[in-house]
């Protein structure tokens, strides 16, 4: 028989991150406490960019987006949000969606699967993703339940599952 795998991607669909972002441009353009403030979230090539005359607002333009991030399904590990900075009259924070494990966090987890997981379960790393490999499908899920109670630095998602 086979052995059966998995792969443990970190991905976010774009099209989702459009919605929210639009969302959270409706609610800056009509909340009464973002008037007349130069309030704005926007975004330009790969990153989302927010505007405001103080720093409080621009963080609280970034909230807003957390938020829309949240109600659709989308992990807060995966926005990599800058500090706010001046520029000019104004403060901006630029905010970037962070695709694919990075080797760093590839061999952590790797680490675990082989220290904490079932015996037999075997990681290996392709590019931005892991494949992990089992003769037992038990040992599978036991090991995507174990990931899943992990506090780790990237959102995993569970692909591929034969």
């Amino acid at each position: 028989m086979a052995d059966s795998t998995f792969d443990i991607v970190s991905k976010v669909d774009p099209m989702e991150v459009d919605n929210a972002l639009n969302q959270a441009h409706k609610e800056v353009a009509q909340r009464y406490d973002f008037k007349n403030v130069g309030a704005s979230i926007e975004m330009s090539g790969e990153k989302v960019l927010m505007k405001a005359n103080s720093e409080e607002r621009v963080k609280a333009i970034l909230e807003v987006f957390e938020s829309k991030l949240i109600k659709r399904g989308i992990s807060l590990r995966s926005l990599d949000a800058g500090d706010p900075y001046a520029s000019g009259k104004e403060f901006r924070i630029e905010a970037s969606m962070k695709a694919g494990i990075d080797q760093e966090n590839a061999k952590k987890i790797g680490k675990i699967i082989r220290d904490e997981g079932p015996k037999g379960v075997k990681s290996q790393i392709q590019g931005d993703e892991l494949r992990v490999s089992s003769k037992s499908r038990d040992d599978l899920q036991a090991t995507m339940a174990l990931l899943k109670g992990k506090d780790l630095d990237v959102a995993l998602q569970f692909v591929n599952f034969r």
